[in-house]
This record gives C-alpha cells, sequence and structure tokens, in this order.
C-alpha cells in the first residue's frame, strides 16, 4: 500500500487537484492516459473561476494569460442587442473573468508542480480495497493508493469502474445534442458575443486582439452535424462578423455536449471531481470553475487526515453549489428552446435578471471543511 493519492486524468479538473493537495503537503501522483499535454483550444473562465485560480495561488500567472472578458452582449439572429451584461461591474477587478487558450491554462497548473505526472499511463479500472483503493493500468500492472479520485472527465473510467452505479450518468444535453468549436481570426467583435436565432447559437469571444475562439450549438436539443457545412447553412444568414468568421476558421472541431447526471461521486475511497461527477451543458461556462473548487475542497479534506470520511463530506459540500448550477442549466436551455419570437421578446427583461440569479451565488465563497 502506498499512502498516496492517485489522480486519474491530467487536465484541468486533475492538474488543479494535484496542485491543491501538495499546497496541503498530500502526497500525489497523476495518471494521464495521453502522451501529450495538447490543450485543445480556449477556455472562458468566469469570475467563479478566476477566484478559484488565485486560491491556488496563480493570480499573478492567470493575469498574464488571453483577454479579460468586460462585456456581455446578447444579440439575435439579425445582430438586435437584446440585452448586455457589464461583467466587470458585476464581478470586480479581483475576479474579472478572461478567456485563455486552454493550453496555455494547463501550462499554468504545471508549472512548477511538485508531483509526479505520468504519461502515457493509462487506468483501466479502480476499486475500494480495504483501508484503501486499487487501480489497474493499461498493462495489467495492479497497484494500491490510499486514495484515488477521478478527474477523468464525462467518460470516466473510475466513475465506471469504482462507481458501477453511477456509471450510466451520462446523457445529451437538453440544449443540443453536439457543438462545433474553433478559433478563427477576430472579425471586429470587442467582447463577449452571442448571436441566436431560429437555427441556433454562434458565441464569439477574444482571447487575443487578433483572435477568438467560438462556439457553435443548435437549441432546444436539435442536431448539429458534424459535417462543417451545417455551419454555413445554418449561420450563413446571420450578421457580418459570423459570417466573416465562417470564411477564416481554424481549429475547427465537433464534439457531443453530455451532462453527467449520478446520485453518487463516491465510494469507500474513489472520489470524482470535475466533468466526471458533474459535466453541464456549457451555458455558463463553469467547467473549469467548478472542477478547480471540487479540488480545493477535496485536498482540505484530505488534508485533515481521515480519509474513511472524505467521500460523504465531500459531497456534501459540494452538493448545493452543483445543483444550483445544473438548474440554471437546464432553465436557460428550456428557454432557449421558445419560439424565436417569443424568445427575442422575453430575453431584454428577464435576461439580466437571469445572469443575476446564476451568477450572484457563484460570488460568494464555496462551503469549505
Amino acid at each position: 500500500m502506498v499512502m498516496d493519492v492517485l489522480v486519474v486524468g491530467g487536465g484541468i479538473a486533475g492538474l488543479a487537484l494535484a496542485r491543491a493537495l501538495r499546497r496541503r503537503d498530500v502526497p500525489v501522483t497523476v495518471a494521464e492516459r495521453s502522451d501529450t499535454d495538447a490543450g485543445g483550444l480556449a477556455i472562458n473562465l468566469p469570475g467563479n473561476a478566476v477566484t478559484a485560480f488565485a486560491a491556488l495561488g496563480l493570480a499573478d500567472g492567470l493575469q498574464k494569460l488571453g483577454r479579460p472578458t468586460r462585456r456581455r452582449e446578447y444579440r439575435s439572429a439579425r445582430g438586435k442587442l437584446l440585452f448586455a451584461v457589464d461583467e466587470d461591474a458585476f464581478w470586480g477587478p479581483e475576479a474579472r473573468p478572461r478567456c485563455v487558450r486552454r493550453s496555455d491554462l494547463l501550462a499554468l497548473l504545471a508549472d512548477g508542480l511538485d508531483a509526479p505526472v505520468r504519461r502515457p499511463l493509462e487506468v483501466t479500472a479502480v476499486r475500494s480495497a480495504g483501508d484503501g483503493a486499487e487501480a489497474t493500468f493499461s498493462d495489467g500492472a495492479r497497484r494500491a493508493f490510499g486514495f484515488v479520485a477521478g478527474a477523468d472527465g464525462v467518460r470516466s473510467v473510475v466513475r465506471a469502474t469504482a462507481l458501477p452505479s453511477a456509471a450510466a450518468g451520462t446523457q445529451t444535453a437538453l440544449l443540443s445534442a453536439a457543438s462545433w468549436r474553433f478559433m478563427a481570426p477576430n472579425p471586429g467583435v470587442d467582447c463577449w458575443t452571442v448571436w441566436s436565432g431560429r437555427g441556433g447559437a454562434f458565441l464569439l469571444i477574444p482571447v487575443d486582439e487578433d483572435t477568438v475562439y467560438g462556439y457553435a450549438s443548435a437549441t432546444g436539443g436539435g442536431a448539429v452535424s458534424a459535417d462543417a457545412s451545417w455551419l454555413r447553412t445554418t449561420f450563413g444568414g446571420y450578421p457580418a462578423p459570423v459570417r466573416r468568421v465562417l470564411d477564416g476558421l481554424s481549429d475547427l472541431y465537433h464534439s457531443p455536449v453530455e451532462e453527467v447526471r449520478t446520485g453518487a461521486w463516491s465510494a469507500g475511497r474513489c472520489v470524482l471531481v470535475g466533468d466526471a461527477a458533474h459535466a453541464t451543458a456549457p451555458v455558463w461556462a463553469q467547467g473549469a470553475a467548478l472542477a478547480v473548487e471540487d479540488g480545493l475542497v477535496l485536498a482540505d479534506l484530505l488534508a485533515d487526515g481521515d480519509w474513511d470520511s472524505v467521500g460523504a463530506r465531500y459531497e456534501t459540500l459540494r452538493r448545493a453549489r452543483i445543483a444550483h448550477v445544473r438548474s440554471a442549466t437546464d432553465r436557460f436551455s428550456r428557454a432557449a428552446a421558445l419560439p424565436v419570437w417569443l424568445r427575442d421578446i422575453l430575453l431584454p427583461r428577464i435576461g439580466p435578471r437571469t445572469y443575476d440569479a446564476t451568477y450572484e451565488p457563484l460570488r460568494h465563497p464555496f462551503p469549505t471543511p
């Protein structure tokens, strides 16, 4: 038995947890199945994500990445401004949202991390075992650990093997079955901007002075073709900034939009964090935020020393915050499925209130041990 923590997954959730554990002097090993640290495209970090990264000691480093997001604009498919949000005023300078390249964020999390990250090292099964947990690796080797944390995403091996009753918790998102994500030259937008119409929603966020990160999906659970021509067919009649982006797409990725809804996030000395536990559609950009918060809470609990009670205490501390984000995501997803004419009438009135109701609880500190 090696009395350290095995973190399965070396993405944002896994590296954040490892960093939080080392700040509390808890020994940890990270197992990542990929042989590279390629970071994908970009990520929007709302204010509570910025606050969580600051709690990891990364506030200064984060301020050097990407670009602050000072304002949001929600527009119709014809370009009419339905409502806007002053994010600077809402979050304040210490928690100003940012859009950053995911590769830069992963590098920041890994920089100076005093813990081994083993790659490629694939975990194929995990189970609770007495006063610890046992992990099986792709070469057939087995190793016992004091604790295992599954930070391995929507298709979590830890969830499937250590919590078999929760293995069926993955489902297609209510908002959309799939999405396209991409990078493109900035067509002249200077803030977080979404255009929404009958065919779907098209979001652009500046990630630096020259580049935008984009996200496009259907609404109301509509189909999103894996053929990139779907983008032009669906959004070719949208305003000029959208059309210019469609002409200059690069790093284009199609992927399903899946959520994880399970009744349990722990079993014995095995716990799920981040998307492995509670992935939601990216309506409120909470994936990284909640993952880092999970890591901070779990690290505090593990530092206390009573590892047998950690799982139950972790779930108690995290349930209410996750339930709030999930409910807010469902409400937005249902509203997005309304007829366009009705949605465009309602959004100027209910949009600002919805933003406030969603993010106001997230401005406040999350429960800790």
